[in-house]
């Protein structure tokens, strides 16, 4: 029931938080600029003195990312074209991570090394679930309760590893975001304000998934804690 209720919670915040991010978005996409996403990623890379990375566009709202393998920055339709505070904002961080890729920054590579290492407890989990269905319903004992929270206990804790190491990451992309824009002259005063805003609400999302990892872990080290199988 605890953990139901600990789901429950976290996917309302989180729930909450994108709506209000989504709000956000729209409304700085509202506030015009001179240039658009795809532009201001170009010069911030090239005034980085970075030049093997590609800007391209990608279908979806919010769905822009930096991939590291490919060394790409990939625009959402409302940031690639889009000449607004929002688009702006969006792209300097997303370019930010492309430039923290160049320089090596020590919590970009742990990240990008625990990739792996998540993807494989996710599998991990899933089955563990699939299992302790299996147990609960058609076949009993097939695995011993102590032993399958231990592996969750290890999956969670991955998780919640590479949350905590994704908080630095992203804060320091909006940081370097933030600086550039601010630097170059692209944004000043309340457009400064709106683009400041925008990134400190998309912050909020890593910090919920952060917490809710922490929450779920602790739930399952306490089960394991009181178990008596």
């Amino acid at each position: 029931m605890m953990l139901y209720v600990i789901f429950g919670f976290f996917a309302l915040v989180s729930w909450l938080v994108s709506r209000q991010l989504k709000s956000k978005f729209e409304k700085y996409s509202r506030v015009p600029i001179n240039m658009t996403g795809a532009q201001i990623a170009e010069r911030m890379l090239r005034e980085n003195g970075v030049y093997d990375v590609q800007i391209r566009p990608v279908q979806g709202n919010l769905t822009d990312f930096y991939d590291p393998t490919n060394k790409t920055v990939n625009l959402s339709e409302g940031v690639y074209n889009s000449c607004s505070v929002a688009a702006a904002a969006v792209a300097a961080h997303e370019t930010g991570h492309a430039i923290q890729h160049a320089e090596a920054y020590s919590f970009l590579e742990l990240r990008t090394m625990l990739v792996p290492l998540q993807n494989a407890s996710a599998k991990i989990l899933n089955t563990i679930f699939i299992v302790m269905f299996l147990g609960s319903f058609i076949l009993p004992n097939l695995l011993p309760m102590k032993i399958a929270l231990l592996i969750i206990i290890a999956a969670y804790a991955v998780f919640t590893l590479f949350s905590l190491v994704t908080l630095p990451v992203e804060v320091n992309a909006s940081q370097r975001a933030i600086n550039w824009l601010t630097n170059s002259g692209i944004i000043a005063g309340q457009t400064r304000d709106n683009a400041i805003d925008a990134l400190k609400w998309a912050a909020y999302t890593y910090f919920v998934a952060a917490l809710s990892s922490i929450a779920t872990l602790v739930y399952y080290i306490i089960r394991y804690t009181s178990s008596r199988d």
